[in-house]
């Protein structure tokens, strides 16, 4: 499977399915929905506000990982935690919690 949903939190998201695939394209769509946040006094996360993302830093960030040098020789199951990590890393630096 390579269509992923990355998420800090698994109940941010739920209700995935796989729906048929584009025309013109071998990946499925993956349809899914975004909960809501629980309670702040259950909650053990901060949610995103992705309005106030600094994209271009973002993308500034990410393209500066030597990611064949990060992920040489490493698996599949590896590899998404190297790559989760950075993400989560530049997200940091881009990306304010509400």
């Amino acid at each position: 499977m390579l269509d992923l949903i990355l998420t800090n939190s698994d109940r941010l998201v739920g209700n995935v399915k796989l729906k048929r695939s584009l025309d013109c394209s071998d990946h499925e769509m993956v349809e899914f929905k975004i909960l809501r946040a629980v309670r702040k006094a259950q909650s053990k996360f901060n949610a995103l506000d992705f309005r106030k993302t600094d994209f271009g830093l973002l993308k500034d960030l990410l393209g500066r990982i030597p990611w064949d040098k990060d992920l040489e020789g490493r698996g599949a199951q590896e590899g998404l935690l190297i790559v989760k990590d950075h993400l989560f890393q530049a997200q940091e630096h881009c990306i304010p919690t509400k």
